[in-house]
């Protein structure tokens, strides 16, 4: 099962939760306050290179968009 990670838009409460495949996303409440006012945030992966580099995370950001070298 996958994780998401979730932020409240009415405490700002970040957490993350298993999520099983066919669960509605309405039915997300907030850990902390219990609102209903929860969207999944962008979130990152780490993931290992071929050659054997230390991990690294993987997502959007501006310092990946800049130039190499």
């Amino acid at each position: 099962m996958p994780i998401y990670e979730y932020v409240c838009r009415n405490c700002g409460v970040k957490y993350e939760k298993f999520v099983r495949p066919g669960t509605g996303e309405g039915e997300l409440r907030c850990p902390h306050c219990n609102s209903e006012r929860v969207e999944k945030a962008f979130s990152v992966f780490g993931t290992r290179a071929s050659g054997g580099q230390a991990n690294t995370a993987v997502g959007s950001s501006a310092a990946a968009c800049g130039p190499v070298g």
